[in-house]
């Protein structure tokens, strides 16, 4: 059984050091959580980052309720919680209470544009290690759920509302024909 404190040095060195938001985290989450410290398995863990991005609020914050909550109940999603949103909530507050008298500081200003580059790597990378795991098929589903987003301008949560249940009906389908019940 791990240990709160674990949990939450866990997820506060994850929130600590990350820069880029909730998808830049996954990378590290996903270090952290399956190949250094073991509390759930790739495929375990896809579930919960699918879970994670299906309800509202930050994927990042999401996700480690749901892998906290996995390896200890409650008290693990809370440890996870507090972990992730501690270092952001006094990084903020401490910018929001110095920001306006470094906002025009040209140094401050090229630390801003030269992390660009490497929040959309750090967002990329979790696309590619997730794409590695998923059947052929499913590239399909991208897609399709790509252009009715974008070039049907139909609503998010209508695709995923609608993805949901094809997935539902794929898998009930499956069941059925192999004789049994999941």
């Amino acid at each position: 059984m791990q240990r709160l404190p674990i949990i939450f040095g866990t997820f506060f060195k994850i929130g600590l050091f990350t820069f880029g938001g909730g998808y830049a985290m996954i990378p590290l989450i996903e270090r952290e959580v399956i190949d250094r410290r073991g509390w759930v398995e790739r495929r375990e863990f896809l579930d919960l980052l699918t879970l994670a991005q299906s309800v509202p609020g930050p994927i990042a914050v999401n996700t480690a309720v749901f892998v906290g909550y996995r390896i200890r109940g409650l008290r693990g999603a809370l440890a996870a919680l507090t972990g992730t949103i501690l270092p952001s909530f006094t990084i903020i507050l401490l910018i929001a209470l110095f920001f306006a008298d470094i906002r025009q500081n040209p140094v401050v200003d090229a630390a801003f544009k030269g992390m660009r580059p490497a929040v959309v790597a750090l967002i990329i990378g979790p696309v590619i290690s997730l794409a590695r795991g998923m059947h052929r098929t499913m590239f399909a589903v991208i897609a399709a759920a790509a252009l009715a987003i974008w070039g049907l301008g139909w609503s998010p949560i209508y695709v995923l509302a609608g993805a949901a249940v094809a997935g539902m009906a794929w898998e009930l389908a499956a069941a059925h024909r192999k004789g049994g019940t999941r």
